[in-house]
């Protein structure tokens, strides 16, 4: 499928009534189970990512190429648009930006997005300039091929600052951003304002703000758009891991081993194969 007629489809379910749940996958059997599921739209989770390979998320530990396999062997399998979780766009300048977007284009992503975190722990978010010129970048290269999203860390980096967070979703929207996104704003009334501020472009949430955790349908009364989980369905299914090898532990093997059956793993996988 041609790239604008990818991000067509992809953009189509974020400005319909409602939006969309985008939950994110970690390998191609969680890409088949939310496939299999009836989501239209899938994401990668650069911090799921990461994890499965031993590695920290936001450090610059996995590779452009690595997350573009990844995110293609997800598209493949399940024929959904696919959102690639990019941290900072794999680059030091805008430019470097604007080549992975390309690349993303040409690995059949839907969607891409551009962080305006920096991979170093003593300086995590970027200077305000730089932010908007790496997403003006990527826009530049999305060329209605690809639907960017704008992504402030503020709030999970140890900068509460509402204000500078709609700044910045607000300058990432005017440089084309098609969806901005601030992980965990502090409470309701703050995702209401970001909504309100950058409206009508598209909001995606991270499951919520970070003093309750609402219903879908309380986030699309807000005006949310777009939900995602990022690693948070890959951390659930780990705490099951956790548990079962403490059954085991104590020599319980009944508890230990009472997942899915392999014949629904194996027709999934041959599901995805054809």
């Amino acid at each position: 499928m041609p790239g604008s007629e990818i991000y067509e489809r992809f953009m189509a379910l974020h400005t319909r009534d409602g939006g969309l749940v985008m939950p994110n996958a970690w390998d191609g059997l969680s890409a088949l189970l939310l496939a299999d599921a009836g989501f239209e739209a899938i994401g990668t989770s650069s911090a799921a990512i990461a994890a499965t390979l031993g590695r920290l998320d936001g450090r610059h530990e996995i590779t452009r190429d690595e997350h573009l396999a990844h995110a293609r062997l997800l598209a493949r399998l399940t024929g959904l648009p696919v959102n690639g979780d990019f941290e900072d766009g794999y680059g030091d300048t805008p430019d470097d930006v604007a080549a992975t977007v390309e690349a993303a284009v040409h690995a059949g992503l839907a969607g891409i997005g551009v962080e305006d975190t920096s991979g170093d722990p003593e300086q995590p978010i970027r200077d305000f300039d730089d932010a908007v010129d790496r997403v003006r970048g990527a826009v530049a290269a999305s060329k209605g091929r690809i639907v960017v999203t704008g992504r402030t860390d503020n709030f999970i980096q140890g900068r509460p600052d509402l204000d500078d967070t709609i700044r910045r979703l607000t300058a990432f929207a005017e440089a084309g951003a098609d969806v901005v996104y601030a992980p965990f704003p502090p409470d309701l009334d703050a995702l209401v304002a970001i909504v309100t501020a950058v409206a009508p472009t598209p909001v995606n949430v991270l499951v919520s703000p970070s003093d309750k955790v609402l219903t879908v349908a309380e986030l699309q009364q807000a005006g949310v758009k777009r939900i995602s989980l990022g690693p948070l369905l890959y951390t659930h299914a780990m705490k099951a891991v956790d548990e079962a090898a403490k059954a085991l532990l104590a020599g319980d093997l009944a508890s230990a081993t009472t997942g899915m059956d392999f014949t629904r793993v194996s027709e999934l996988l041959t599901r995805g194969r054809n």
